[in-house]
């Protein structure tokens, strides 16, 4: 899928918890709305959302959906837009792993996906090192 992108990181010892607080809150600082699953065996899912001009292009059920899955030492991050999910905190982190988090969409949604994930992904980088 267009937009769906998968980054490898192995060797870095990364505390994934600060990984996610850092993605968290580079998010939040570019004016998304942010909900995250409790990390558990099996990874943590983090949704972002946008109002203004971009709810009018990307439907207002979707989001960017990053999912950390792995170790500090071998973890894998994976982007892209899923629906946004109500109560996704107290949802079971199993079932929305092992599910279909990311949708099909069109090129408008494709488009905007790409530009966020771009710079996330520079940002994850620099972070892990």
């Amino acid at each position: 899928m267009l937009g769906d992108k998968e980054e490898h990181f192995a060797g870095k010892g990364t505390d994934l918890s600060a990984l996610q607080s850092h993605i968290e809150e580079y998010l939040k600082t570019n004016g998304f709305t942010v909900q995250s699953s409790s990390p558990s065996d099996q990874g943590t899912v983090i949704q972002a959302k946008k109002g203004g001009f971009l709810s009018e292009v990307v439907a207002a059920d979707r989001a960017l959906t990053v999912t950390i899955k792995g170790e500090p030492s071998d973890f894998t991050l994976r982007f892209g837009i899923g629906k946004w999910l109500e109560h996704l905190g107290v949802a079971v982190i199993e079932t929305l792993l092992l599910s279909e988090l990311f949708l099909v969409v069109d090129m408008a949604d494709s488009l905007w996906n790409l530009e966020i994930e771009n710079k996330l992904i520079a940002d994850v980088k620099t972070f892990v090192g």
